[in-house]
């Protein structure tokens, strides 16, 4: 998304001039795209409401902010190895980001401006709150739901001393159920396969001879059989790790083979099913938190601008886009055309410099502008 300024200046015949001296200059130099900012009249109530509401409004953008990343963020997670088109489901109204913003119309419906500002604040603040609680649900549902499949793929990862044989070996290669006989699995270094088939039946008394099998092999090693007497099962796994033949633990159990092939499926079907919907709700919400921000911006610019340029509401707010390596020229202009407000800034009754947000004071001498910074969603 791109950069945009929005800015504001009082209403009066001076600054309207002011504005298309500045639309101008801006326009014959390239400096910006610039178009006007509709906000609708409010119920303005009283200023002392208005500075508890410009507090107010100044978390809330934070948050707004702060949410509509998380989602981002989130979108890139669930689509995973189609994380590259993650920016064509950010979308707000069914249109890109840019677009929404340039052509901003206020939701009459959604958020009546002819209610009391405080409820209209109140209405995007609870909209926005279920939202992360939905967000922080399902996230949570679905990123356990992930672990738990990694953690089982992670078992059939690695090599032979570590990962799961449980997809490897089968009921064939085990002499069970016998009260005398047993089989053990032993990992032998590849260099070291030949002698393994020369030593394996004398590293003990009791190994059945030609009882070995080759069932596995990774980089380093293969995974051999070597069925002998239960009783010399010590004494083999000693001279087995003298030449360096290491004996791996493993029982062959078909009841707990058959439940984590079970786990696995289950844990599959269940993202697959859960992987539409949830993608759906982030497109729709994100979408909806997106206009929910953008609304507040405006409400932002109201409540500021009122509170800097007095009653009664009179002000023109602009939305500039700037083109890039142009800021430090445009703010030149705007510098130049509202240098006349100055006076009006000093005798602001409340200072609307917002710092260290998305937003941040573009501080021109006497003139509200707010700043939204382009959002990219950042790969994991």
């Amino acid at each position: 998304m791109s950069e945009f300024w929005l800015i504001s200046a009082p209403g009066d015949k001076e600054n309207l001039q002011a504005l298309e001296r500045m639309n101008t200059v801006t326009s014959k130099s390239n400096l910006s795209y610039n178009t006007k900012f509709m906000i609708p009249d409010f119920k303005v109530g009283t200023l002392d409401s208005l500075v508890g509401l410009s507090d107010e409004l100044g978390k809330l953008d934070a948050f707004a902010e702060s949410l509509i990343r998380r989602m981002a963020q989130s979108v890139v997670e669930v689509m995973e190895d189609a994380k590259g088109m993650a920016q064509e489901n950010l979308l707000a109204n069914g249109v890109d980001l840019t677009s929404f913003v340039t052509h901003f119309e206020w939701d009459m419906a959604k958020y009546p401006a002819k209610q009391p500002l405080v409820s209209v604040v109140d209405t995007v603040a609870k909209q926005l709150a279920q939202i992360e609680t939905d967000l922080k649900s399902r996230m949570a549902s679905y990123n356990t739901l992930k672990t738990n499949l990694e953690n089982l793929e992670r078992k059939s990862m690695g090599n032979l001393f570590t990962r799961t044989l449980s997809d490897i070996v089968s009921k064939e290669d085990f002499v069970l159920d016998s009260e005398y006989l047993i089989t053990l699995l032993v990992i032998v270094p590849k260099q070291s396969y030949t002698q393994w088939q020369k030593t394996y039946e004398s590293l003990s008394d009791m190994v059945v001879p030609r009882s070995t099998k080759l069932i596995a092999e990774d980089n380093e090693g293969g995974l051999f059989t070597v069925t002998l007497f239960r009783k010399v099962i010590d004494d083999f796994k000693t001279k087995a790790k003298e030449n360096k033949f290491t004996v791996r633990e493993y029982y062959y159990d078909e009841k707990e083979i058959k439940r984590e092939r079970e786990e696995m499926s289950r844990l599959l079907s269940d993202k697959k099913q859960q992987y539409g919907p949830l993608l759906r709700w982030l497109k729709v919400n994100f979408s909806e938190a997106f206009i929910a921000w953008i609304h507040i911006k405006a409400l932002r610019v109201f409540v500021e601008s009122v509170l800097r340029y007095g009653l009664p509401v009179n002000f023109q707010a602009v939305l500039l886009q700037p083109k890039k390596s142009s800021t430090k020229r445009l703010r030149e202009v705007l510098n130049s055309v509202f240098r006349h407000l100055d006076q009006v800034a000093a005798a602001s009754i409340l200072d609307v410099g917002v710092r260290g947000d998305p937003w941040a004071a573009a501080q021109q001498p006497g003139l509200l502008s707010l700043r939204l910074l382009p959002h990219r969603p950042q790969s994991p």
